[in-house]
């Protein structure tokens, strides 16, 4: 192996030296068991943190209109507080929250089946603690949906 190949393969990352190699890692949700594309999918990323994006939003409005008066100081920990409620609440009964149904996504067990609401308590608190959503397996899932045996899909 030439220099050349050896810089290429570490700017382009792990996975691309080791596909260069010849392993071959599926697409996401290959080992859960999911199609590859079309409903029933692994969310992509994008989608994902769209949905965050609106939940937060929606719970940050609420927060400065309805709760703080227009405190925006205050707003941020009473922003945190509603996401949390709104998430448990939505995914726990109906599967999504608003921004998730707005982009098209579920939240689901690994095995297909709804989520319990042990399950989405320690899934939303991890996720509150963002750190772990932001660490993703090669299925696309973060850490709070892979420890709660969740998986996020297209609808």
């Amino acid at each position: 192996m030439d220099n050349r190949q050896a810089i290429g393969s570490w700017l382009s990352g792990p996975r691309a030296a080791a596909e260069d190699m010849g392993v071959d890692f599926g697409y996401p949700g290959q080992q859960l068991g999911l199609p590859r594309s079309g409903p029933g999918s692994v969310a992509r990323f994008g989608r994902r943190i769209g949905a965050v994006v609106i939940d937060w939003v929606g719970c940050q409005l609420i927060a400065y209109g309805l709760i703080t008066g227009g405190d925006l100081a205050a707003t941020g920990n009473w922003t945190l507080g509603i996401f949390v409620a709104l998430t448990i609440l939505t995914v726990g009964t109906v599967g999504f929250t608003p921004g998730k149904r707005i982009l098209g996504l579920r939240v689901i067990g690994q095995d297909g089946n709804r989520l319990g609401i042990v399950r989405v308590v320690a899934r939303t608190l991890l996720l509150a603690l963002v750190i772990p959503a932001l660490v993703w397996d090669r299925d696309g899932r973060g850490l709070h949906d892979r420890l709660a045996g969740a998986v996020q899909v297209r609808i």
